[in-house]
């Protein structure tokens, strides 16, 4: 988006809890792109790796003291984000998860344009007591956003399922497949001190993200010793680090190499002869479009996005039901050995990614979006000659 040179640039806030994984990833790619364009930006969240890469890009970058979850010390956060909202004066606000998406919007209460972006919707994260309360409270809550944006069509139509109403928009997660690339598994592995002594013909399956529930790697080791007793030579990697470290580290074999946190998943994904992602709720996740822009093969569970993240056709051999470790080690299994079906599913994942899930046009559809709510004052908004070129060529 390009501003004319005589009006200021509208001032957005993006607000996120989570400071790594996914959801940053998200912010970061956007708030880059928004910079270019011309845009104001500031980003309030915890600190944390989000932090120090909006600072990196340029951003401003407010401290904004929360928890991951709701709990005594709401009041607090909410009161400090409503100062923190003078200070910076906003014209559009971007809450990103289900946190700040609580606190923002009890800030605001509507008086901002209020873009509000679950990543996943709360109330599937839990249950009981719990769940029905995040329930009552998306639905209520949604009276003070402007936008409620989904990031796939399956996420906004669980929304409406489950009685939450409001302006809908989808736009889909995207990665930027000039970084998320292929590469020579060989080399790469050889490049990886953990990997280096892998014979080459060994079978590597790699599941990136935070060690908790929600991305089910717990299922996944069910699945492994199915996977290892067939195919004996296979190794795994978890690539993360979280609050499942300990107890999943307790019941993994020796074929399971356990990575911590890393700052660059590229040569994970480009070592890997498959990628595995075992989620048990998704809004899309960003994982498998990154698995698929480095031109390998994924197998996923059949959540919210998970079929609108992959090919056309490719159900029935990538998406397995949740919760599910024979279906999943069935799958794996499966793929592993047979070496030009994976091949062939690489190359045409790497092609779907590239038509349909580039970040830059992620971050037009969002600009699109923002004119929108911002009306009038937006109107000079355009996307900037070389996102347009690179998408529309």
């Amino acid at each position: 988006m390009h501003q004319s040179a005589t009006d200021p640039p509208p001032r957005v806030l993006h607000l996120a809890q989570p400071v790594d994984g996914g959801v940053a990833r998200v912010v970061v790619d956007l708030v880059r792109a928004q910079l270019a364009s011309g845009l104001d930006v500031t980003v309030a969240c915890p600190g944390g790796a989000l932090a120090d890469d909006a600072a990196a890009l340029g951003a401003g970058v407010r401290h904004w003291r929360a928890s991951r979850s709701p709990g005594p010390g709401l009041w607090s956060e909410v009161r400090g984000l409503a100062r923190l909202l003078d200070e910076v004066r906003p014209d559009l606000v971007h809450a990103h998860s289900a946190k700040a998406g609580l606190a923002g919007r009890l800030a605001l209460r509507g008086r901002v344009p209020t873009v509000f972006q679950p990543h996943a919707w709360s109330f599937e994260a839990v249950g009981g007591v719990t769940a029905a309360l995040a329930l009552r409270w998306e639905r209520w809550g949604a009276r003070w956003a402007s936008r409620l944006v989904c990031v796939s069509e399956a996420e906004r139509r669980t929304g409406e399922r489950s009685g939450i109403a409001g302006r809908w928009s989808v736009v889909a997660n995207g990665v930027d497949a000039r970084r998320f690339r292929p590469a020579r598994v060989g080399a790469v592995r050889t490049a990886l001190p953990a990997l280096a002594e892998l014979p080459p013909s060994a079978p590597l399956v790699v599941c990136v993200g935070r060690l908790c529930r929600q991305k089910g790697q717990d299922v996944l080791l069910d699945a492994w010793s199915t996977i290892v007793t067939q195919l004996p030579g296979a190794r795994l990697v978890l690539v993360g680090d979280g609050p499942d470290l300990d107890e999943l580290r307790s019941r993994a074999p020796e074929s399971v190499l356990f990575t911590g946190a890393v700052e660059d998943t590229v040569p994970w994904y480009q070592a890997a002869d498959l990628v595995v992602l075992p989620s048990r709720w998704e809004g899309m996740a960003l994982a498998p479009l990154e698995a698929m822009a480095c031109g390998r093969p994924v197998v996923v569970t059949d959540v919210d996005g998970a079929r609108e993240s992959l090919p056309p056709g490719l159900a029935g051999r990538c998406l397995v039901p949740p919760g599910s470790p024979a279906a999943l080690a069935e799958a794996v299994t499966g793929l592993l050995r047979d070496p030009l079906l994976r091949e062939s599913l690489g190359e045409r994942a790497r092609r779907y990614v590239l038509s349909t899930h580039d970040v830059r046009h992620t971050a037009e559809q969002f600009a699109d979006v923002y004119r929108d709510l911002l009306g009038h004052g937006a109107a000079a908004l355009v996307e900037p000659t070389e996102c347009r070129e690179s998408i529309h060529s």
